[in-house]
């Protein structure tokens, strides 16, 4: 599983580059649910458009444990990248009352073409998903209200018109992935103490936040070459967590985005370089929401055929080479509260005295990063940025 985890941990450091070049303050979003909702289209790419998505979605190291490479007969060998996400969402959809966790991943297919067998087979199989047809050419606005509708029930009505008005008229294929959660906080924040504090956008301008406050022991690293600590939330049920890594400095926020590669995140979260202090934690309510055209980003990063009619290659899917991905978005939303965090992420903590003379400070009153993970299977749920709460 590690090598999967790995993969999304990597995609989504390319992901949040790619995002912090725009203009938004705050960023947030599912790079799990991305990276499985691609590699279900990934499944019947084949040749080049196969080679460009397996490098972008960084699972060329799985293919290459897996005998006979990555275009031919990609599904069959055990071990491939396949099998990796149907034993991880597999796990995910473990039902538990300690939190809500829904994944949904669906393939929207013009009626026109007929899929074959095989391929809505193995979606199925792997990414217990399914595959529909709609009406993209002659009644394509019944066919995004349909698809918005399905969005909205799989999370929880928070997400609404994923597809705006005459976005999808003569679509052919329609990738649509929705992630939900809602999780407490292991120790909830006690709402009495919540009180209007000043959040720094940035050293000269600030807001007034309602700041949630506790003190307890929580996993913790300083990180002296970047400046910036980490602090580990634990949801109920111990099985998520988030993650918050705040910069030292007021405006230190981009100093640490600039330095951040996936290889060092995954050195600065790992267990052996987090202990467990007693901590004064100081986090902001907050509420995310954000929606992406993720076809520029995934262009850039170096995923181009895909997108290109009569140059993209999903024979895998229908048989011919008459399919290309038109549009690839996703949107997201996070709130988080005293109690946890509800629908596309979460957060929380809380109080106990104790007479030891040295605690940490974990301020989070400027600028932060934060991500949301599966513990068991070290997979990043959903990740972001708050600037401005």
């Amino acid at each position: 599983m590690s090598s999967l985890s790995e993969a999304i941990i990597h995609l989504a450091i390319d992901l949040f580059h790619q995002i912090r070049k725009s203009e938004k303050e705050n960023i947030f979003y599912s790079p799990f649910s991305i990276s499985s909702a691609l590699a279900m289209t990934y499944l019947g790419a084949r040749g080049n458009t196969a080679s460009q998505m397996q490098k972008v979605l960084h699972f060329s190291e799985i293919a290459a444990n897996t005998k006979g490479g990555a275009t031919k007969d990609p599904v069959e060998k055990p071990g491939n990248v396949h099998h990796h996400f149907q034993k991880l969402l597999t796990e995910l959809k473990k039902s538990t009352d300690a939190y809500e966790l829904s994944v949904a991943n669906r393939l929207y297919g013009e009626k026109e073409f007929r899929f074959l067998q095989e391929y809505m087979d193995n979606v199925q199989k792997y990414y217990l998903a399914s595959v529909e047809s709609a009406d993209f050419i002659s009644a394509a606005e019944e066919s995004q209200k349909m698809i918005n509708s399905w969005v909205e029930s799989q999370t929880n009505g928070r997400i609404k018109n994923l597809f705006p008005q005459n976005s999808l008229n003569s679509s052919v294929l329609v990738l649509v992935n929705a992630v939900y959660f809602k999780g407490q906080w292991q120790e909830e924040f006690k709402k009495e103490n919540t009180v209007e504090e000043k959040f720094w956008l940035n050293k000269d301008t600030s807001k007034p936040v309602q700041m949630m406050k506790q003190t307890n022991h929580f996993k913790f690293v300083s990180l002296e070459d970047v400046q910036a600590k980490i602090l580990e939330i634990p949801y109920t049920g111990g099985e998520l967590s988030m993650m918050v890594l705040l910069p030292d400095e007021v405006d230190g926020l981009q100093e640490v985005e600039d330095q951040l590669t996936a290889e060092k995140l995954i050195e600065w979260t790992s267990p052996q370089n987090m202990g467990n202090r007693e901590v004064d934690l100081y986090l902001p309510r907050f509420k995310v929401e954000e929606s992406y055209n993720l076809v520029p980003t995934l262009q850039a990063l170096g995923m181009v055929d895909a997108f290109c009619d009569g140059v993209a290659n999903f024979s895998g899917m229908n048989g011919s080479r008459d399919l290309a991905v038109s549009k690839v978005i996703h949107k997201s939303f996070v709130e988080v509260t005293e109690e946890g965090t509800e629908a596309t992420a979460a957060t929380g903590v809380v109080i106990t005295r104790t007479s030891l003379p040295f605690r940490e400070r974990f301020r989070c009153d400027h600028p932060f990063l934060f991500l949301i993970k599966h513990i068991k299977t070290n997979s990043i749920l959903f990740c972001g940025r708050v600037s401005s709460p």
